[in-house]
């Protein structure tokens, strides 16, 4: 997630559409996994429906022509590459905490700043006009929610926006399944101490009233995405790119096999066989727009 840079050049930002696929085709062949860090080419098996969560949040952003703008948690550059796409004039930085996935971001948009970053620690130079976080707030504990976010909103101009997505999918059947396989196994020692389910995100009340002080609005809402995938073993990999992987890392490699085709069990129990052969896996996401006052 994060790091201090310059933000871009106002001017340099612009980059063909089709050489940004051509940069992810090559990248998804060219990337290796590392044991704890975040894997680009995992991610990008899917970069077409992790892009659009992206597009929809940023469609109800309420800005025309911003000049300064961070992508908070802005992974292999795909998000990065949406906010380019509707403000090629503005000065856009992308920051993430794994160096795998700027590496990528910076082939993807060699003319765009990426930084490697954490959000704990992170300050922007400059007011900003637009800090855009697409599934990124997932990952932090609950008890952090709230105050990282009214850190972002300092971080704005008078007027500028805050604009987050996040999965909202712990009562999920795939997610109780994560749950369930990590308690039952021979892993359940190592998995146990180590809590790797990510925290249930609060109610969208619950935020607006913390946040609303500081906004002269505040928009949330939630979108369910109906996400048609070809079979069960393309959910094991959809999942092994997010939500699967703090449940994965921590184990040995035949452990990590076997804690997969545990979960592809489990998830074949509970996800029907479309009519045409596909499995349809429901998945909600929590939008949030606010503005500063």
């Amino acid at each position: 997630m994060l790091g201090s840079s310059q933000l871009a050049s106002t001017r340099t930002n612009t980059i063909n559409r089709s050489n940004f696929h051509t940069s992810i085709r090559s990248m998804m062949a060219q990337t290796q996994a590392k044991s704890q860090d975040w894997s680009a080419s995992q991610y990008l098996k899917f970069v077409k429906q992790r892009t659009r969560p992206s597009r929809d949040l940023l469609a109800q952003v309420p800005l025309e022509s911003p000049t300064h703008i961070l992508d908070v948690g802005c992974g292999p550059g795909n998000s990065t590459q949406v906010l380019v796409d509707r403000y090629p004039g503005a000065a856009i930085e992308g920051i993430d905490s794994s160096p795998d996935m700027i590496t990528e971001a910076r082939k993807a948009l060699p003319q765009t700043q990426f930084s490697v970053a954490d959000l704990k620690t992170y300050t922007p130079e400059k007011p900003l006009d637009l800090v855009f976080s697409n599934a990124v707030f997932q990952w932090l504990k609950a008890d952090e929610r709230v105050p990282t976010m009214k850190k972002m909103i300092r971080w704005l101009r008078p007027g500028g926006v805050l604009a987050i997505q996040v999965p909202d999918n712990y009562l999920e059947p795939s997610h109780i399944a994560m749950r369930a396989v990590a308690n039952e196994g021979p892993w359940a020692s190592i998995l146990g101490p180590l809590r790797p389910a990510l925290d249930q995100f609060s109610e969208p009340q619950h935020f607006y009233d913390e946040l609303s002080p500081l906004c002269s609005s505040v928009d949330i809402w939630h979108t369910l995405y109906q996400q048609p995938l070809d079979d069960h073993q393309s959910l094991v990999e959809w999942v092994k790119g997010t939500g699967l992987r703090p449940f994965l890392n921590p184990l040995g490699p035949e452990d990590q096999e076997a804690f997969a085709e545990s979960y592809l069990s489990k998830l074949r129990e509970v996800y029907p066989v479309s009519a045409d052969g596909k499995v349809l896996l429901r998945y909600p996401r929590l939008f949030m727009i606010a503005v500063r006052e």
